[in-house]
């Protein structure tokens, strides 16, 4: 009996196993090279996508920062053009004040008011407790509400202030040209308006004026303000001034020594405008007052004792 031992299986030989190392060695290369091409081109891509992602988030803030920069300078402007209402609104208000303050001072001076009591040069004083309650600060259209409504109460008080100045004016001027007083300063009466025996006839004549008596030389003044009219000699009055106060009204100052006035000057209450003389037909120093409206003479009596 033939017993067959197996044979034991056949050796590969060196090169062979070399020859498989290299394949698989070669297929590890390969799928590292795909691995890292695969790798890089996500890096890649992503980083791609990261730098856009950031430049569209840079442009969108880039648009908002400019967006905020319009609307801050709609802000600057809006507060600006608040800013110049203001301080027109305020101006307008300062200059109504001015002219206030000069219209009370001038009303002041006519009245002859106390400028202490009614003081325009200085501010009202005023005062009391500070307030508990909380007072909301007003917003700009409020503010300017406000404001036109002061304005247009300046407004109103200042042309109120304006008529009552020129009442008083005109009250004023109409004592000024209204005659009021003696014609002299020293000196007495010495003969009346109306009838009276002429002091050269003996006879009853008709005397239109008021005779003052007094030392020669001594002031004679007016008793309104006007303008001459005449200065010079006239029949019968001898050195005569005459001075129209408008309204109808002048007055006559005869037998003076010296005029001191010329005609068309403008002359005020009081002033000296001659001195007292014996010139024309007179029997010693005189002045010979008349009072006149619309070109009749009239007892100058009345407008003598309307000073006292």
């Amino acid at each position: 009996m033939n017993i067959k031992i197996p044979s034991s299986p056949p050796r590969r030989s060196a090169s062979a196993f070399s020859a498989d190392y290299s394949t698989w060695f070669l297929l590890l290369v390969v799928f590292l090279t795909i691995v890292g091409v695969v790798s890089f081109t996500t890096y890649r891509l992503g980083h791609a996508n990261a730098a856009k992602q950031s430049s569209q988030m840079a442009s969108e803030w880039q648009a908002q920062l400019e967006q905020q920069k319009k609307e801050l300078a709609r802000l600057k402007q809006a507060a600006q053009d608040n800013a110049d209402v203001l301080a027109k609104r305020l101006g307008q208000m300062q200059a109504q004040v001015i002219r206030l303050e000069a219209l009370g001072q001038r009303l002041v001076k006519m009245a002859h008011l106390d400028s202490g009591e009614f003081d325009f040069e200085n501010p009202p004083a005023q005062g009391g407790p500070l307030s508990m309650e909380s007072q909301s600060a007003l917003d700009t259209p409020a503010l300017l509400a406000a404001l036109d409504r002061l304005a247009r109460q300046l407004d109103d008080r200042g042309n109120q202030l304006q008529v009552l100045g020129g009442v008083l004016m005109n009250r004023s001027l109409q004592a000024e040209v209204r005659p009021e007083g003696r014609p002299i300063i020293q000196g007495w009466l010495s003969s009346r308006y109306g009838m009276r025996t002429d002091p050269f006839s003996g006879r009853q004549d008709f005397h239109a004026g008021i005779d003052f008596a007094g030392r020669e030389g001594s002031a004679v003044i007016a008793t309104a303000a006007g303008v001459v009219t005449w200065a010079g000699t006239r029949a019968g009055y001898g050195k005569l001034v005459e001075i129209s106060h408008g309204g109808g009204y002048a007055t006559r100052y005869g037998h003076n020594r010296k005029i001191l006035v010329k005609i068309g000057e403008t002359v005020k209450k009081g002033q000296i405008i001659g001195e007292m003389g014996s010139t024309g037909r007179s029997t010693g120093p005189h002045v010979h007052f008349e009072v006149l409206i619309n070109g009749r003479t009239v007892n100058p009596g009345k407008y003598i004792r309307a000073a006292r």
